[in-house]
């Protein structure tokens, strides 16, 4: 019978921590016939027993249960947490290894957004095999930023997404203007010299421009003005034909050159004559022998132009894949917006914790594999998304709990001297799901001082008695009294709160909105090694710069 009281009172404990200290009988019974199955022919009289053990567990405290679940069987204490596995979908006409590809303009680093195709595409290439290009796709020379050649490649190797290739397109002029002459050649293509406006209005009608239809031979002698200069910015551009008729009227004729003078930074004033992104990429996706795209549905329509380029030259096309928009709620994006702030110093750099940026995630504790596993989940679906931050977190959360140990951090402190006793003794585990690392042990003796937040003093002022988690209790005064260490003033109202002793380590918080809050964290943190802690009832933390009597973090999310 002791051997069954056990049993009970270990899985009542069990479910009493992992439930906010109140376990479920029918839980706890579920829990016992399960793991002994020679009870349930006994369940009858085993239930009440049940019932009676678990209102016992139920009238202890949370620390307490906390305790004798750790005295029974330490192993209890850790989660069992079921494993959901998510896949994409195959990939349609896949013959042996795939190559894909990543083709970020770098006009800065990357952002939330991009690390979704950065993903998708890392993801089955190391699924099927093959290669997964980095493309550098650099031909509007007014938005580039020449660090951006090295941070997308970083932001890149942080989320473990391994590109084996590495093109960029400013090196490959001469190659999109052998194609375009060729296309010239085939007819496949002319030199435009109407004004803007009017040939989109013919385009619009699906009538042809004066230009449209004029001899090869005119067609090439225009195309060397063209790359040699001798048409104004704006005044001349190259036009692949498609269908004039088509029925959406954004796929008709669309540029494929136009003239730039501008400096570009990497090739600085060498050409003139710049490719539009339906060109090179048509070109690229080609050469470098793309069998899988994966883009946003926003590129249908470029989709549907590129086609005409791979039909015109006999190309095998890519499998092209179109998901889905996402909306990033309250988040700064736009790189521009960004390197103007920076700027003028309201952001401290690519990594301000008020952007999206990968820098910024990585500076706020996200881990790359919850950024992973989000957008495996949201998947390749044609339906528009709203981002969730609160997914995301919750993702994170499951990566970080298991090694962030937990500690006592206040801000605005308020120092409240004890009076009453000589010396104060107490613990609590630097993570409550795993024992074997160990607890903080508190043992201070008098004159005998803490610390309480701000807010918390107040409510220590108001209430006229509080609980200092896992330590002691006091009735305010000044000084403070000692009350006792019995945990069941909880029961009768009192407030469990943080504090931290005489010994405290200074400690910043830098929060999402770039609010910094000042304050103490105990002084155990002191060994911490990890770079993610929980200070509890505030949140998860990174721990940004550490020396031996302060430290800084930036907050992650609760």
């Amino acid at each position: 019978m002791d051997n069954i009281n056990e049993t009970i009172r270990k899985y009542a404990l069990q479910n009493a921590v992992f439930f906010k200290g109140k376990a479920n009988p029918k839980a706890v019974v579920g829990k016992v016939l399960g793991g002994c199955p020679e009870l349930r022919a006994k369940s009858a009289e085993i239930t009440p027993l049940i019932n009676s053990i678990v209102e016992e567990v139920n009238a202890m405290s949370p620390e307490a249960q906390t305790k004798a679940l750790q005295e029974l069987d330490a192993s209890l204490l850790v989660k069992e947490k079921k494993e959901r596995k998510y896949e994409l979908p195959e990939l349609k006409n896949v013959d042996g290894k795939v190559v894909m590809r990543i083709a970020p303009g770098p006009s800065g680093p990357l952002h939330i957004g991009h690390t979704r195709v950065s993903i998708l595409n890392d993801e089955y290439v190391k699924r099927y095999g093959g290669d997964l290009v980095l493309r550098f796709e650099d031909t509007n020379p007014e938005k580039i930023d020449p660090d951006a050649y090295d941070m997308i490649p970083e932001d890149l190797e942080w989320m473990g997404v391994k590109c084996n290739k590495r093109y960029i397109q400013s090196d490959r002029f001469p190659l999109y203007y052998d194609y375009t002459r060729k296309l010239l050649e085939q007819g496949h293509a002319y030199v435009c010299t109407c004004d803007g406006d009017h040939w989109r209005e013919l385009k619009e009608k699906g009538m042809a421009c004066p230009c449209h239809d004029l001899p090869v031979e005119t067609q090439l002698e225009r195309y060397d003005k063209f790359l040699n200069g001798d048409y104004d910015d704006g005044k001349a551009v190259v036009v692949v034909k498609t269908d004039l008729q088509h029925p959406n009227p954004a796929v008709r004729d669309f540029v494929a050159l136009r003239l730039v003078r501008a400096p570009h930074p990497r090739t600085g004033t060498k050409y003139i004559a710049y490719p539009m992104m339906n060109l090179s990429v048509a070109i690229d996706d080609h050469e470098m022998g793309m069998t899988h795209v994966i883009r946003g549905k926003d590129h249908l329509n470029n989709t549907n132009r590129q086609e005409y380029i791979f039909d015109y030259f006999g190309w095998k096309k890519p499998e092209y894949y179109h998901y889905g928009l996402v909306h990033i709620p309250d988040t700064v994006l736009k790189t521009s917006i960004i390197k103007g702030a920076i700027k003028d110093g309201e952001y401290s750099g690519w990594d301000d914790v008020r952007t999206g940026t990968v820098r910024a995630l990585k500076r706020r504790g996200i881990m790359p594999e919850a950024v992973r596993r989000y957008w495996v989940e949201a998947g390749m679906k044609s339906v528009d998304i709203e981002f969730s931050w609160d997914g995301l977190y919750s993702m994170n959360r499951d990566v970080i709990d298991p090694v962030s140990n937990r500690y006592f951090f206040v801000d605005s402190p308020v120092k409240f001297d004890i009076d009453g006793v000589d010396e104060i003794k107490g613990s609590a585990p630097l993570h409550p799901d795993h024992a074997d690392r160990g607890s903080r042990d508190y043992d201070f003796k008098a004159p005998i001082s803490v610390c309480l937040s701000k807010e918390d003093s107040e409510l220590f002022a108001e209430a006229g008695r509080i609980r200092l988690k896992d330590f002691c209790n006091l009735e305010y005064g000044t000084p403070a009294k000692y009350a006792g260490n019995d945990v069941s003033i909880l029961k009768k109202g009192a407030k469990a709160v943080q504090w931290v002793g005489p010994d405290a380590m200074k400690a910043t918080l830098l929060m999402p909105d770039g609010s910094v809050r000042e304050g103490l964290v105990e002084s155990a943190f002191a060994k911490e090694k990890g770079e993610s802690v929980q200070l509890e009832r505030t949140g998860f933390v990174r721990v940004s710069e550490k020396t031996a009597d302060s430290v800084s973090f930036v907050f992650s999310h609760r």
